[in-house]
């Protein structure tokens, strides 16, 4: 046996901090915190309106309250943040080739921000 120690690298907690790259993934993955706050609201919201009216109407006033609206908007931005750089991967995971040439990632890029403006248009309208 030997008493030699292996080499064990240090690893501090911050050590993401140090690439943009760790940075910007990071980030990304952390725009799930208010989205999860803006999914509970939701559920409870769609449980208030089973259990009466006066529920409702408590839950409205809840939803009205200046921090749940800014937890709102910060869910809103970290999902159009997320839909970004989700969308501006899709190219290169998914090339897409019409006539045996690549079709170009901004068209790719631009054609899926289109379908979300139409879909949400199309909710808007309904709703």
């Amino acid at each position: 046996m030997s008493n030699r120690k292996p080499y064990v690298r240090e690893m501090k907690r911050t050590w993401w901090k140090d690439h943009p790259f760790y940075r910007m993934y990071m980030l990304r993955e952390a725009t799930v915190l208010p989205l999860i706050f803006f999914t509970l609201f939701l559920t409870f919201g769609l449980g208030s309106l089973v259990i009466g009216e006066s529920a409702w109407q408590n839950w409205l006033s809840f939803m009205a309250n200046p921090v749940v609206i800014a937890i709102n908007i910060v869910a809103l931005i970290g999902s159009l943040f997320h839909a970004q750089t989700f969308f501006s991967m899709m190219p290169q995971v998914m090339p897409i080739r019409i006539g045996g040439k690549k079709l170009d990632k901004k068209i790719i890029v631009l054609a899926q921000w289109a379908a979300v403006a139409v879909i949400s248009a199309v909710v808007l309208f309904v709703v």
